[in-house]
This record gives C-alpha cells, sequence and structure tokens, in this order.
C-alpha cells in the first residue's frame, strides 16, 4: 500500500497543514488543581471549538513538561493539503500516528475512539484513522492529553515522542 507521511514536528511538514501546536498543563486548562475534581463530566479542551489561542505555542512535542503526577493538552488544527510526498490526497486514507510518554488520549474533532485513542498502555503507540476520505482543505483539530506515569510513583515528564500525519493509498482490487 503507498504511504505518504507529514511529521508534525517538521515546520515545513506544520506548514503545509497550516498547523500550529499548542500546549496547556492541567485535565481541564487554567483551572485549579489542573481541574482535577471528583466526578468530571469531561474537559472541555477535547472539543474542536474550544479556544486555545491563549495557549502557550509549543515548537517542541518531545521537550519535557509538566513533572509529577500531571495531565497536559496539545492541540493542532490541520488543514489538510492536495497532495503528500507529490501524490494527491484523493483516494487515500488519513491516518493520525503519536507516541505519548506516558500515557495519551488522541481526540479527533471531539471524539475519541475508545479503542484505539483511549489510554493503550505505558508509552504504547497510537494510531486512528482522522478522515477516511479526505479532501484536499478539509479541517481537522487533533487533541492529545498527556499523563505522566506511572500514576503511582510518577517519573520524568509530560511530553510527545512523534506525531504522523499519514496517507494511505489503496491499491485498487486488493
Amino acid at each position: 500500500m503507498p504511504r505518504g507521511n507529514l511529521n508534525l514536528q517538521n515546520p515545513e511538514d506544520l506548514k503545509s497543514v497550516n498547523g500550529v501546536w499548542r500546549w496547556a498543563p492541567g485535565l481541564v486548562p487554567g483551572e485549579p488543581n489542573e481541574g482535577l475534581v471528583s466526578q468530571l463530566e469531561g474537559s472541555p479542551a477535547r472539543l474542536p471549538d474550544y479556544d486555545d489561542s491563549g495557549w502557550e505555542v509549543c515548537n517542541d512535542l518531545a521537550e519535557w513538561r509538566s513533572r509529577g503526577v500531571t495531565f497536559a493538552w496539545y492541540r493542532i488544527k490541520v488543514t489538510l493539503p492536495e497532495q503528500v510526498e507529490g501524490r494527491d490526497i484523493t483516494g487515500a486514507r488519513c491516518i493520525f500516528e503519536t507516541c505519548i510518554d506516558d500515557y495519551g488520549e488522541l481526540w479527533i474533532d471531539g471524539e475519541c475512539n475508545r479503542d484505539r485513542g483511549a489510554v493503550q498502555g505505558f508509552n504504547v503507540p497510537q494510531r486512528v484513522v482522522v478522515d477516511a476520505e479526505p479532501k484536499p482543505g478539509d479541517e481537522h483539530t487533533i487533541a492529545l492529553l498527556a499523563m505522566n506515569g506511572p500514576i503511582g510513583a510518577p517519573g520524568g515528564a509530560v511530553f510527545v515522542r512523534y506525531a504522523t500525519l499519514a496517507f494511505e493509498w489503496r491499491t485498487p482490487g486488493y
């Protein structure tokens, strides 16, 4: 299956999707105690229309942030380009791939694929379909909820090992 990638940590690839990563600490950024309250209904930071304009621009996803037991959000809005690696994206499938240190959830346009986008384990790579039938100009919001762990005795800090927007073209007849 032919495949093309956009490295969402590379300035040129980010430019091709008009993307800027933003970062904010907390399960609910800006709330006391990182927004950790009993029986929280959910963080608004996962929603595509959430205003993250006041968040810090994050030019290095791999930078260690927020040591100890903590949560953090990374968000990007992307506009799909006409081509990736010289191929028209029509007929491809668009996939987001990442590995969040240590645990992560992937929210695409406000939805979390409960089989693939929810916490998979300690430093486990994750892969979710962004768009099964992408078209140039389509816009998508990708929100990553990161958590440092292990929860009982966390080490290190929150960061994203990699973030890729992949396009896979289906070969007719297979």
